[in-house]
């Protein structure tokens, strides 16, 4: 059985999104990795990262190749 990780910490979002709504959240998991959801939805759904797969998106965003992750 696969267990969800536990959000230990807060949601936020980038200082660039200003205050505008349209934006995503993201919050460190008891894992190590990231949960990320739609600001303008908080009790939506919600994605979840492992450590190495949330690595592997930063990475890919750092070196401006986010499709190729």
């Amino acid at each position: 059985m696969m267990t969800t990780p536990t959000v230990v910490g807060p949601f936020v979002k980038s200082t660039a999104s200003g205050q505008q709504d349209a934006c995503v959240e993201v919050a460190p998991l008891s894992n190590g990795g990231r949960a990320v959801r739609d600001s303008k939805d908080q009790h939506g759904p919600r994605l979840f990262f492992s450590p190495t797969q949330w690595a592997a998106f930063t990475d890919s965003v750092k070196s401006g190749t986010p499709d190729a992750a």
